[in-house]
């Protein structure tokens, strides 16, 4: 049955673990979705009924929110991804794979699949659920349970799972990590607190602050015309836009002249990937030796500033770090740290972050997130136009003060009607994301932090072991985020331990056959959200908070089914055990619908009672929330604590910002990378991969891998409008359309490279193939490539091949370092040179010949389902 004409309201962002962003408005016809578009509040609301808001700054300038969404380029093109050629339709069996006997792991990757139906599916799934209790206990399942997934709420791409398993015994689960604040996580919490994920979370009333006050603002490895894509709209852009009409300077420090700098960036400072550390430690020399920091401020509001100034100056190791001394490391001219810092010096300069990039995800990322508070604090960070602000997350883990903007009266949550894994819980059965390939080759390792994004900074001092007393370790993998080796690090080396021989069972649900499921051994069809009902909020918009009503737009695709209804569909099999597994379907739902979980998920989502109307709800389809009265009266930013830092002290535990961290003294005193002063590291802890290095002269370029353009890591991958888009893919001789690698003009010069030309990006982890794109825009010294994109793999695992061209194959698989377990996504060594593909297609011709692939929309699933190719 065809759904009727209609238009509905979602949210589509991809918040996945309960919030979201990005309303949009979708018009339904004939059943099918015909156009995605931004609401139009002034339909429903006026401006008196939102307590519409406007900002001033200099010059008489204004802003202001908008009576419509800002919509961006992924939530207009939702449409294609859920009609993508890659989705899965059916349950799916590995053609190799059998419970009763021969599993096969080895081929894993390269094997084709059978259509299963649901019920021999879940058949299979429960008894080996059954199975793996009876012979290794309930810990031996691993719940991958997070990600950047759609956000739902009832149907929870993220964790329905755990819901089941709790109820029938416990489970392990991998970790969310802080996988795009990784160095302020590991680093600046250590510095200034800043729970859950060391980035401000004290940014209220700073835009219009920043607009009066600020000087210039220093994009740093920001891009914040790409990022907010996903989780946020295009807001941001507005505010950046107003902030060139306050006469605001730009300044962007990045590798790249990312798509931020192109626009906004009066100034570049082209700094080497993962080389930021150098360039803060010569500006801080600069403002040591000439005096021009904030004394009196640095006395009053700091501890530990003298163990900085010595480690600066050179006392500690006889090197000073001068500007001349961070040239040839950082690649940015002494002239120019010079000028930088005496420019930054002389006025207010603020930072801005979009998060994501060589900054913050590489090697050491801790000490330049670290670097960059000590700067803060020496130039009096809360003074006027003095502060760090994020363009994206206004309301990151429900907090208002997260945003620069004037918020709403609250942040709604949905959390009333959430069936998926709480980032956090199961705290005693929980693996850091980073060391989940040793978990899967059945080995035993420690490590320190429990590493979700929601752990306070003491956790990180919490010694965790793996497996726990008396547990078998891991055995079978439930994914409902099949992505590690496109959003990661360590690709290749994950590939491996997929393939491993104690990986008994690998279980997969999704609506899209990528990444890692081509690994799995059953594939589960997943619904998109426009093929489900459910309670979602846009708490991170930037305008008004709201709550929605998602009706279902469509039928489901196939097969599919929703997340909760999957494993609802397998509790019904684990039923007929009886015992532990009694009612479990029941237990796990309590017999609510979903029309039910949606009202029960709004009436308890925080909106006072006398404001809440669920009939109008459903009718209106989403409900604003106004903005809090009295904002402009609202504390600015860090402005108590640069008034008076005893009665608004920090989240350290001197209150103060801590240039040198007890806390890590005490508890790490034989860590030389991650000390309590931050340092510039050469090299340690499992990472070699500077260009004065000896690997250098076999691969001498820095890979810099920031948030994609046109994806967000494998997603949307298949959309055919983006693709037509020239920065999108690069098509090669043999028509294949290869994801873009950026180089400079001389480095392409002396390589014999031209736009175009198919490449090979390596080093000795393995290689992934790129398209050339030859560009003043990407600096010397450095290949270029988006995170992840949909791998299309030649040959797994380590040495491995992968056409698609997801750069997140070769990186490093050690973590930040050995007491910090971040990804190192970026700024890493690699070589690169020319192929013939038509070469590497006579060695690999089933691989490089799959019938149904298109350069217009990239991979099919039909091309690994026998009988359906």
């Amino acid at each position: 049955m065809k759904i009727a004409d209609t238009t509905v309201v979602h949210n589509l962002g991809l918040e996945a673990c309960g919030g979201g962003a990005n309303m949009v408005a979708a018009d339904v016809k004939d059943g099918k979705l015909v156009r995605i578009r931004p609401v139009h509040y002034d339909e429903q609301y006026t401006k008196d009924e939102l307590n519409y808001w406007t900002l001033t700054g200099r010059n008489g300038t204004t802003f202001e929110p908008g009576m419509k969404s800002y919509t961006p380029p992924f939530p207009l093109v939702y449409k294609r991804r859920t009609y993508s050629k890659n989705r899965v339709a059916h349950p799916m069996k590995r053609v190799d794979w059998d419970p009763h006997g021969e599993r096969h792991p080895e081929t894993r990757g390269t094997s084709k699949y059978v259509r299963i139906s649901w019920d021999e599916a879940t058949e299979i799934i429960a008894a080996e659920i059954k199975r793996v209790h009876d012979e290794y206990g309930p810990y031996s399942i691993l719940c991958q349970a997070d990600g950047h997934g759609e956000s739902k709420a009832v149907h929870a791409p993220h964790g329905c799972m755990t819901r089941l398993l709790e109820l029938c015994g416990g489970y392990t689960v991998q970790a969310r990590n802080p996988d795009s604040w990784e160095g302020w996580y590991w680093g600046a919490k250590h510095a200034w607190g800043m729970d859950p994920v060391g980035q401000n979370t004290h940014s209220t009333n700073t835009a219009q602050d920043i607009a009066q006050n600020c000087d210039a603002m220093l994009y740093w490895g920001c891009d914040l015309e790409t990022t907010t894509s996903a989780w946020g709209g295009q807001l941001a852009s507005k505010l950046a836009y107003w902030f060139d009409d306050c006469g605001i300077k730009h300044i962007a420090i990045a590798p790249d002249c990312n798509y931020t700098a192109a626009v906004h960036a009066d100034k570049w400072f082209p700094v080497l990937p993962n080389t930021d550390a150098a360039l803060q430690l010569a500006i801080a020399y600069v403002w040591l030796t000439e005096g021009t920091y904030e004394k009196d401020y640095v006395e009053t509001h700091a501890i530990g500033f003298d163990w900085l100034e010595y480690y600066v100056l050179g006392n500690e190791d006889g090197v000073p770090k001068t500007p001349e001394w961070a040239e040839p490391i950082c690649g940015i001219p002494a002239y120019r740290i010079k000028a930088l810092a005496r420019y930054w010096a002389r006025h207010n300069v603020s930072i801005a972050h979009c998060n994501g990039g060589s900054f913050i995800r590489a090697a050491f990322a801790h000490e330049p997130a670290r670097l960059e508070v000590y700067l803060l604090g020496m130039q009096g960070v809360g003074m006027p136009g003095r502060i760090s602000i994020k363009f994206i997350e206004w309301t990151l883990f429900g907090m208002t003060s997260c945003s620069p903007m004037p918020p709403s009266k609250l942040a709604p949550s949905t959390a009333a009607a959430y069936n998926g894994w709480i980032i956090g819980s199961n705290a005693d059965h929980m693996i850091a994301k980073c060391h989940v390939h040793k978990a899967l080759r059945g080995e035993s390792f420690s490590w320190y932090g429990h590493g979700t994004a929601a752990n306070d900074r003491p956790d990180q001092f919490v010694k965790l072991e793996f497996p726990t007393d008396g547990n078998a370790g891991i055995k079978m993998l439930w994914s409902d985020n099949p992505a590690f080796s496109t959003s990661l690090n360590g690709g290749y080396e994950y590939q491996d331990a997929l393939k491993s021989d104690n990986l008994e069972f690998y279980l997969v649900q999704a609506p899209w056959f990528e990444d890692d499921a081509r690994f799995a051994d059953i594939v589960l069809p997943i619904c998109t959200k426009f093929e489900t009902s459910d309670f979602g909020t846009d708490c991170d918009s930037g305008q008004w908070n709201a709550v929605i009503y998602e009706q279902a737009a469509i039928d489901p695709v196939g097969e599919a089914r929703s997340d909760w209804e999957a494993v609802q569909a397998v509790a019904e099999k684990l039923e007929r055990y009886g015992g532990v597994y009694k009612d479990v379907k029941h237990r796990m739902t309590g017999g609510k619908t979903v029309e039910q979980q949606i009202r029960e998920g709004y009436e308890a989502c925080g909106i006072p009672a006398d404001e809440l109307d669920f009939e109008a709800f459903k009718r209106n389809r989403y409900q604003l929330i106004p903005t809090v009265e009295g904002w402009e009266d609202q504390m600015v930013g860090l402005s108590g604590f640069a008034q008076n830092p005893e009665m608004f002290p920090l989240e350290t535990p001197s209150g103060k910002i801590e240039y040198y961290s007890p806390s890590l003294a005490e508890h790490f005193p034989d860590d030389h990378i991650r000390g309590p002063v931050a340092h510039w590291i050469e090299a340690g802890d499992g990472h070699d991969d500077r260009l004065n290095s000896e690997r250098a002269k076999k691969y001498p370029f820095l890979v810099e891998s920031n948030h994609p353009r046109w994806r967000v890591h494998a997603e949307f991958d298949d959309v055919e409008w983006f693709r037509e888009i020239e920065t999108c893919k690069v098509v090669g001789p043999d028509g294949y359309a290869y994801e873009p690698v950026w180089l400079n003009p001389s480095d392409a010069a002396k390589l014999g490279i031209q736009s175009g030309d198919v490449v090979s990006v390596f080093n000795e982890r393995g290689a992934v193939l790129g398209g050339a794109r030859v560009t003043e825009r990407v600096r010397d010294g450095v290949v270029y490539m988006d995170h992840g994109a949909n791998s299309d793999v030649i040959v797994s695992g380590i040495g491995g091949l992968d056409r698609g061209g997801d750069i997140n194959l070769i990186c490093p698989t050690h973590t930040s370092s050995k007491n910090a377990s971040g990804e190192v996504t970026s700024g890493y060594l690699a070589g690169v040179e020319k192929v013939d593909v038509f070469e590497l297609a006579a060695r690999y011709p089933e691989e490089f010949g799959r019938k149904n692939y298109s350069p217009e929309y990239g991979a099919d699933v039909r091309d690994y389902l026998i009988g359906e190719e």
